[in-house]
């Protein structure tokens, strides 16, 4: 499902950052989670089209053979998560800022929560090539995913209800907000997005937040902000193609 490519420009690490460097770095990522899963990686091609094929051998396997090949990985990031978030409540800010040219910030908010609520599964794994498992499971968002620079495959809800244990204040500069919280095996918030938006003078201002537990590593918060900008920009452009 070829779409039309924005003119998306990134905040990445303090440096701006374009959609080609993006797409490079979703390319490198579809090799590494193909890796990651114990399967062939698509064929150099255009990335639109390796993301398509690589969406379809995730297809092809099926959720619960993904959740059984990852199931190790998960298990560890579990363990790991669980005890960093205890040993302080205070979290590691990981943030990537987007300026999306066209479009309102309440209609990439709308898709989104349609995508989400309908447990739209292509529209959420198509977005990131880490994306394994995300889709609807009693009330809550299961996610099966590679944060950023992690070795480990992470499996976690997302609580789209309770986000009193958020710990960003709201900036009232940015009316949208898509809010989440990471739940691990427990039931135990380990961390969570504040995802803001606004509406500028050619389109859309997005500071896209994640909070980790505070001993999260460093390599994983800064490749994470890549998979923020990989993620939301193929978003961005899925909500805005009409």
């Amino acid at each position: 499902m070829a779409l039309p490519e924005l003119d998306i420009t990134a905040t990445i690490n303090g440096r701006q950052v374009s959609r080609a460097d993006v797409l490079a770095w979703e390319d490198k990522r579809i090799d590494a989670a193909a890796k990651k899963l114990g399967v062939p990686a698509p064929d150099p091609m255009p990335v639109s089209e390796r993301r398509e094929e690589w969406l379809q051998i995730k297809r092809a396997l099926g959720d619960d053979e993904m959740l059984r090949r990852l199931e190790r990985d998960a298990r560890i990031a579990d363990i790991v998560g669980r005890a960093q978030a205890s040993l302080s409540r205070r979290r590691r800010i990981c943030v990537t800022e987007l300026h999306v040219p066209g479009g309102t910030a309440q209609e990439l908010a709308d898709w989104f929560t349609e995508i989400t609520f309908s447990s739209n599964q292509d529209a959420m794994e198509r977005s990131c090539p880490d994306h394994f498992v995300l889709r609807m499971a009693g009330g809550r968002q299961q996610v099966l995913e590679t944060n950023g620079g992690s070795p480990f495959a992470a499996l976690f809800d997302i609580d789209y209800d309770d986000v009193s244990s958020l710990v960003t204040p709201i900036d009232p500069q940015f009316p949208v907000r898509l809010d989440g919280v990471a739940i691990s095996s427990t039931g135990r918030p380990i961390g969570g997005v504040r995802h803001q938006f606004r509406d500028t003078a050619d389109g859309v201002h997005a500071r896209l937040l994640v909070e980790f537990p505070l001993p999260m590593l460093q390599t994983v918060i800064s490749g994470h902000r890549w998979h923020l900008a990989c993620e939301f920009s193929n978003w961005f452009e899925a909500a805005f193609a009409g």
